[in-house]
């Protein structure tokens, strides 16, 4: 196999969990991982991903940098790296070069939602992929989304969940009254949260939700309030932008809710 590498030493701009998966490949078939250069101040990719693809394999992880340059005639010969302020903007004086013969992206990825679009169904801005309620149902009636479309999954286990969900909720569906027309109350993200699915609930029981956070946080709490009062809190030993968390709202709900987290007092 290692005969059919296009090169011998790489280096991956991104390190979300397909650059780190690649990373390891990659050292397991030959090559000269040199770098995993990573624009945010924190990794896109699962904890256990960071550990078993690069630190098992010594490949340095860069965090606040980005390849500014590439030089090379018929192909890749070097990169400059430089580090970045906290707008992301490169800082002069700061660049090195890597002699490197591959440059392997990993910059994220995009769900694809041209038909989602087409037929007129709200889309966030935030996870390009359609608003749903509890239930994976979309702006339009009796229209479910699921997996990828709706969001970037870290696991395919939440994958499954959610297809479980939209194809029960979508028989109920067509069983059901369609004149009753629920409430449907809001969840607005607070502080150190990117977004939630779903963005919205029409049922107020036992109401699963996931998000993802912003920032990595070590011992915290997630906060939930409704009506400016603190409804639900959940403790967290470490939470990280590429791991999906959820909590499970149980109380009966007359108003939105937000979600927010924030570090402990005594972390550290």
């Amino acid at each position: 196999m290692q005969g059919y590498l296009v090169g011998r030493r790489v280096v991956i701009l991104g390190s979300g969990d397909i650059g780190l998966i690649m990373a390891r490949r990659m050292a397991l078939e030959g090559a000269k991982v040199l770098a995993c250069v990573e624009l945010m101040p924190y990794s896109g990719g699962l904890t256990r991903n960071i550990v078993q693809c690069l630190h098992d394999y010594d490949i340095p992880l860069y965090l606040s940098h980005t390849i500014t340059e590439i030089h090379g005639a018929k192909r890749v010969e070097q990169v400059v790296v430089s580090k970045v302020d906290e707008n992301r903007r490169p800082i002069p004086d700061t660049e090195f070069t890597i002699d490197c013969d591959t440059i392997l992206l990993s910059v994220g990825l995009i769900p694809e939602n041209e038909l989602t679009r087409a037929a007129g169904i709200e889309i966030d801005s935030r996870t390009n992929g359609a608003v749903v309620n509890e239930n994976m149902e979309t702006s339009l009636p009796g229209v479910f989304a699921c997996g990828n479309v709706l969001h970037v999954h870290d696991l395919v286990d939440y994958v499954s969940r959610e297809a479980e969900l939209a194809g029960a909720s979508a028989a109920e569906f067509v069983l059901r009254d369609k004149d009753v027309s629920p409430a449907k109350l809001q969840i607005f993200t607070g502080s150190g949260v990117s977004y939630t699915v779903p963005q919205h609930i029409t049922a107020f029981a036992d109401a699963k939700i996931f998000f993802r956070v912003n920032k990595p946080f070590g011992k915290s709490k997630i906060l939930v309030t409704c009506g400016g009062q603190q409804i639900a809190s959940f403790r967290r030993q470490h939470m990280a932008p590429g791991e999906m968390e959820s909590i499970t709202i149980s109380q009966n709900l007359n108003s939105d809710i937000t979600i927010s987290c924030e570090e402990d007092a005594d972390n550290g």
